[in-house]
């Protein structure tokens, strides 16, 4: 609304530039004399001063808008994230460019696309209607010419959506394909395959660069080609008023008039087509967004939405300490593939009993973990916690039933910081001693409470970090209240003193535990050994 009162303000104060120049300049001819000039010339000013002043508040209007739709769009694109946390759709280079470059781009469009094209639908119209009451063959010329140049901005304007979509799509493979290869680098060294990488990094960013500069080379011809339009256009305007001038058809005032406002009918629409190259990158930046929201807000599951505050339609779920997790015929298969994830999984978890996932690499046992954390919602079966069904629970009582676990991921996260602040994220209120503890039984005494955490968990070892977020479980448990331990691969990385340390801690808790590993001593120390296909109960 505003850009629109803006560009109806533009429209009235260059009309009333015309006629000012166009009169003040016959009447210096008509009366030889210069009596009056600064006078115009005063008014003029105040024209110009208008206009930079209607310049300034249409870019401050589509600056504002421009920020309030990349704030909203980046909190979608998170809230989707929380949403879906094991999408694998949208790896995390693709996620990093969509919320930081990608989203930036849509400045292009709101603060450069948007406000000529509300001039191009205001200013034409109010000019041509002015030029029709001086002169209808000027205005049948301009009615004539001026719709071939949206007609050519439409067909460069494809050809440039279908280049800038192709571009963004190499530039975030590109990432993709950067960010893999950081977070891989420790193992390609360690096997000496670090440097054989180099050459399929260059030839991604050459296809880049090969974009890119395609794009820009579009960019310019359309730009040529536009402005040789409004050019040629113009032209015929003033070929056709300079005859009739000659001939005594027309008068000087408003000839000067309709030749001052023919440059300005064109221009806001010529500067659409050379803006919409401005818009195109954070448009394709905003469709891929809207399709990462557009999966998550369509998923079957509606307990991975975030939720706040007191739960009013939760259902309070019993602690695993006290009754059975069970799991009954869960069937699971991903988008685009054949074959099931999860066929007919039937698993009980006893209070205080240990459970093992066992089975090769890929064959649903993390799928069985996020589907009992509510990440994923299983096609059929039910997840039964005493008498409480989660299948197709509310939101707050997937909240209520995460607050009875302690996860232990593959990868656990850590936060920038001390060892002790990323423990107590387990227990908030807990000791410097309790915090000691805890790490001693994972063993991990060497790690002091003090010692400096970065991003990524940078500063520990593979082997630290899991047993610094098995301390971490274990202050949930007997701190947090959490009455089940959650473990994918807990001793991955670890030697053979330090696994049997935390399975002898886990095993002290006397708490429920699913785990899911392919360490002979989890599945020999393990209550139940759960086997994709098949189970067998120990001693």
């Amino acid at each position: 609304m505003a850009l629109c009162a803006t560009g109806a303000v533009t429209a009235v104060l260059v009309l009333g530039q015309a006629w000012l120049l166009s009169r003040s300049v016959s009447s210096v001819f008509a009366t030889h004399s210069m009596d009056g000039v600064g006078r115009w010339a005063a008014l003029l000013g105040l024209v110009f001063c208008g206009r930079g002043l209607t310049s300034w508040a249409t870019e401050w209007f589509s600056h504002r808008a421009s920020a309030a739709v990349k704030s909203q769009l980046r909190g979608d694109l998170l809230r989707a994230r929380l949403a879906r946390p094991t999408d694998s759709s949208t790896t995390s280079g693709t996620l990093i460019t969509l919320i930081t470059t990608g989203l930036d781009a849509l400045d292009g469009f709101y603060a450069k696309y948007l406000p000529q094209l509300v001039l191009a639908v205001i200013v034409p119209v109010v000019l041509a209607v002015a030029i029709a009451t001086r002169d209808v063959v000027s205005v049948v010329i301009i009615a004539v010419t001026i719709p071939l140049i949206p007609l050519f901005m439409a067909l460069i304007g494809w050809r440039t959506e279908t280049a800038v979509r192709r571009r963004f799509h190499v530039a975030t493979r590109l990432s993709d394909h950067f960010a893999d290869l950081m977070s891989g680098l420790p193992t390609l060294q360690v096997f000496g395959r670090a440097r054989a990488q180099l050459e399929g990094l260059r030839r991604t960013e050459g296809a880049n660069r090969t974009e890119t500069m395609r794009t820009l080379r579009i960019s310019f011809l359309s730009s040529f080609v536009l402005e040789l339009l409004a050019t040629l256009s113009v032209a015929l305007v003033a070929v056709t008023v300079g005859f009739r001038v000659a001939a005594g058809g027309m008068n000087l005032q408003t000839s000067l008039f309709i030749l001052i406002l023919a440059p300005e009918v064109y221009l806001p629409v010529r500067e659409v087509g050379a803006r919409f190259h401005d818009s195109a990158d954070g448009m394709a930046a905003a469709e891929a967004a809207f399709a990462v929201i557009d999966r998550a807000g369509s998923a079957s599951a509606p307990a991975c939405s975030p939720t706040t505050g007191s739960s009013p339609g939760g259902i309070d779920v019993p602690s695993p300490r006290d009754v059975p997790v069970v799991l009954e015929g869960l069937t699971l298969t991903y988008p685009d593939t054949a074959a099931p994830a999860l066929d007919g999984l039937d698993l009980r978890i006893d209070p205080g009993s240990l459970v093992a996932l066992a089975g090769h690499s890929g064959g649903g046992k993390t799928t069985a973990l996020d589907c009992l954390l509510g990440f994923l919602t299983p096609d059929s079966g039910r997840i039964r916690v005493g008498d409480v069904d989660l299948v197709g629970a509310s939101p707050d009582t997937w909240r209520v039933w995460r607050r009875h676990l302690a996860h232990v991921s593959q990868d656990p996260a850590m936060i920038r910081g001390t060892l002790a602040d990323n423990l107590r994220l387990g227990a908030a209120d807990a000791t410097d001693e309790q915090l000691r503890h805890a790490l001693d039984r994972c063993g991990a005494h060497s790690l002091a409470l003090d010692k400096r955490v970065d991003d990524d968990a940078e500063g520990l070892s593979a082997g630290e970090r899991r047993r610094v977020a098995m301390a971490r479980a274990l202050l949930r448990v007997e701190l947090g209240g959490a009455g089940m331990l959650v473990l994918d691969e807990p001793t991955a990385g670890l030697d053979d003193a330090a696994e049997a340390t935390v399975l002898e801690t886990v095993r002290a808790l006397g708490t429920s535990v699913l785990a899911v590993s392919h360490r002979s001593a989890v599945l020999e120390g393990a209550d139940v050994v759960v086997t994709l296909g098949g189970q067998k109960a120990r001693p």
